[in-house]
C-alpha cells in the first residue's frame, strides 16, 4: 500500500478538474470601457459644434450616413494576460506553489499530481499567466520541494508567524501567498539556498501572481528568516511541561500532528518518537523488484542500473529486490517499469508475501488489491501454475491491476473482481488456500514516501479504520477454506490497527489459530506473539504488520 498508484502500472493519469485561485480584472476592463464611452460622447459633442472650416472636421462616409442620435461607442483593448509569457517568473518555483494549492485546497495526492502531463494548463489557468516549459530538472525539483515544504509545514508556518508582524493571522492569508512563503523559508532553512536568490525569485512570483504588496511581505519575513539562520536565532518552542504540551512543541520541531505525537508517546516513549519523527522527514528510498517471470533476475536489473548510472544498494532480505535513493525517474524513462522489467515495489510489503508463501496451484484471494504490487508478486511465485483473483471496490485503481498483470506476463493466472468484499462473500462458494486482506489503514508506517498523508489523516479517521478493518476481517475470514491461510497485513506501525485487532479477530472466530511467521520472513522481523513486523527504527524500511491465521480443520 506504500507505491505511488502510477508507479506500479506506467499508465498515464488524467488531469484534475480545477477552479483558477486569480483575482478577476471584468471590472477593471469594465471601467475602462466606461470611461472610453464618455470621452468618445464628448468628442463627438465637439465636432458637431466646431467653427474650424468643414475641411478640418471628420467627415461621415457616404454610404453610412453619421448617426447624431447614437455616438460612436469604442470597445477598450482587453490583454488578456493568461496568454502572457512572464519569463522573468521561476517556473519550478510557480509550479511548485500551485501543486502545492491543489494539495492543501483541493485534498489532490502529491504522488497522483507526479508526471501529470497536464499540469502546466493548470498552472497556466491558476496563475493568469504563461510561464516557461518546466524540463526534467525543473520537474524533479518540483516534486523534491513540494515534498520538503509538505513534511516541514507546521514547523515552516511557525517560523513565518513567529517573525511576521502583521495584524493577518495564518488563516487569513492568502492560500498561493501562503505557498509561496512556504517555499522561501523551506528553500533558506533547509535546502540551504543562497538567501539572496531565494528571496529575489519568490518576491518575483508574489508580485506576478498577487500584487506588489504581496511581493514586499515575502521580501520582508524572507530576509528576516534569512537573518536569524546567519545568527542561528530562529524560533524554537521549548518542549518542556506535560505530556501534552511537550507534544505540542515536539509537533513544530519535527512537523507531525499533534495526536501522532501523543500517541506514539503512550507506545513508543519520546526518544523513539523523536527517532520516528526524523525518520518520515528524510528523502525515501524506494525499492525495485526483478521481474523473474519475465526471466529478469536481480543481476539481469543490476546491469541495466549500471547503464543508466543510477545509484543502488541490494536488499539482504530479498533476493529480488534492489534500494535505489536516487535516479528512480531515469528508470521510468528509459521504460523499465512499463516494459515489465522491474516494479517499483518496497521490501516491506515483498515481506508481506513471503509471509502469504504462494506456492504453484494455489488458489490465492487477494481481498484489498489495488494498486497490485502484492498481488503481482504473489502471481509471480506461482510459475503459471494456480491463479490469483483480485478483488477491489474500485473500479479504476483495479484496471491498473489489469494492466499490471499485462506488463509483467502474469495475466494468464490473475483474475479481476469489482465488487465490496462484504458484499462478495455472501453467497459465494469460493474457498480459497490462502487469502490476504491488506486492509485499509492509516498509512502511518508510510510517511515518508507519502509526506502529504500526515495532514489528511485524524484520530477519528483511525477509529473508523479499525472498525471497517474488524468488518473486512470478518468477511474474509468465510474465503479461507479448512486448513487454509488467512493473512491480515496493514502498512501501519499502530497496535490498535494490528496486534489489537488480530486479537479481537481471534476472540470471534475461534476456528483460527496464530500461525507464527519464522519460517517465512527473517528473523529480526518477528514479534514475541509470532507476528510479522517492520519498523523504521530496526529495519530501515516502510513500517508494515502481517499476521499468519490457520483455519483449522476440525
Amino acid at each position: 500500500m506504500a507505491l505511488p498508484a502510477y508507479l506500479c502500472s506506467g499508465i498515464s493519469l488524467t488531469s484534475y478538474p480545477h477552479e483558477p485561485f486569480r483575482l478577476s480584472s471584468n471590472s477593471l476592463h469594465t471601467r475602462t470601457s466606461q470611461r472610453l464611452l464618455c470621452t468618445t460622447s464628448l468628442i463627438d459633442t465637439e465636432q458637431g459644434n466646431s467653427s474650424k472650416p468643414a475641411k478640418y472636421r471628420l467627415r461621415p462616409k457616404k454610404s453610412k450616413p453619421k448617426s447624431v442620435d447614437k455616438p460612436k461607442e469604442l470597445k477598450a483593448k482587453v490583454v488578456d494576460k493568461s496568454k502572457k509569457l512572464f519569463s522573468n517568473v521561476s517556473p519550478h518555483r510557480a509550479a511548485s506553489a500551485v501543486r502545492l494549492l491543489r494539495i492543501e485546497e483541493q485534498g489532490a495526492y502529491a504522488d497522483l499530481l507526479n508526471g501529470n502531463s497536464n499540469e502546466i494548463k493548470y498552472i497556466h489557468s491558476t496563475l493568469g499567466f504563461r510561464i516557461k516549459p518546466l524540463d526534467a530538472r525543473d520537474s524533479r525539483l518540483v516534486t523534491d520541494i513540494v515534498a520538503g515544504v509538505l513534511r516541514w509545514k507546521r514547523y515552516l508556518d511557525y517560523l513565518i508567524f513567529s517573525l511576521y508582524r502583521g495584524t493577518k493571522g495564518a488563516n487569513d492569508i492568502e492560500p498561493l501567498l501562503q505557498q509561496i512563503l512556504r517555499i522561501g523559508a523551506y528553500e533558506i532553512v533547509k535546502l540551504g539556498m543562497p538567501p539572496y536568490a531565494v528571496v529575489n525569485e519568490n518576491v518575483t512570483l508574489a508580485k506576478a501572481a498577487l500584487r506588489i504588496g504581496a511581493g514586499n511581505m515575502v521580501n520582508g519575513i524572507l530576509r528576516k528568516i534569512a537573518s536569524c539562520k546567519e545568527n542561528d536565532t530562529l524560533p524554537l518552542p521549548a518542549v518542556e511541561g506535560d505530556s501534552r504540551s511537550k507534544a505540542r512543541a515536539l509537533g513544530v520541531i519535527y512537523s507531525h500532528p499533534v495526536w501522532m505525537v501523543r500517541r506514539w508517546m503512550s507506545y513508543l516513549g519520546q526518544e523513539a518518537t523523536i527517532n520516528f519523527m526524523e525518520w518520515n522527514n528524510n528523502p525515501p528510498c524506494f525499492g525495485l523488484r526483478a521481474n523473474n517471470n519475465k526471466g529478469i533476475s536481480r543481476d539481469n536489473l543490476v546491469v541495466l542500473l549500471n547503464k543508466l548510472e543510477v545509484p543502488y544498494k541490494l536488499s539482504p532480505y530479498l533476493e529480488e529486490f534492489v534500494h535505489v535513493t536516487t535516479g528512480l525517474q531515469n528508470v521510468i524513462q528509459a521504460g523499465l517499469i512499463k516494459e515489465g522489467t522491474c516494479a517499483v515495489q518496497d521490501e516491506s510489503a515483498g515481506l508481506v508475501v513471503s509471509v502469504v508463501d504462494p506456492q504453484p496451484g494455489e488458489t490465492i484471494i487477494d481481498c484489498c488489491a489495488a494498486p497490485g504490487g502484492k498481488t503481482l508478486f504473489m502471481a509471480s511465485h506461482l510459475q503459471g501454475q494456480g491463479k490469483v483473483i483480485a478483488i477491489d471496490i474500485n473500479r479504476g485503481r483495479l484496471r491498473m491491476v489489469e494492466e499490471g498483470a499485462i506488463i509483467q506476463a502474469l495475466d494468464s493466472v490473475v483474475t479481476t473482481c469489482h465488487n465490496d468484499l462484504c458484499d462478495f462473500v455472501v453467497g459465494s462458494s469460493i474457498r480459497a488456500d490462502k487469502v490476504l486482506l491488506d486492509a485499509p489503514c492509516s498509512g502511518l508506517g508510510v510517511l515518508r514516501k507519502k509526506p502529504d498523508l500526515r495532514w489528511k489523516r485524524s484520530l477519528e479517521d483511525l477509529e473508523q479504520l479499525m472498525s471497517l478493518q474488524d468488518k473486512l476481517l470478518d468477511a474474509a475470514s468465510l474465503l479461507v477454506k479448512p486448513g487454509g491461510i488467512l493473512v491480515y497485513s496493514t502498512c501501519s506501525i499502530d497496535p490498535g490497527e494490528n496486534k489489537e485487532r488480530v486479537d479481537s479477530f481471534l476472540t470471534r472466530h475461534p476456528e483460527f489459530i496464530v500461525q507464527s511467521v519464522e519460517k517465512f520472513v527473517p528473523h529480526e522481523f518477528v514479534s514475541e506473539e509470532g507476528f510479522y513486523f517492520s519498523h523504521t527504527r530496526n529495519h530501515f524500511l516502510d513500517g508494515a504488520f502481517a499476521a499468519r491465521l490457520y483455519r483449522m480443520t476440525n
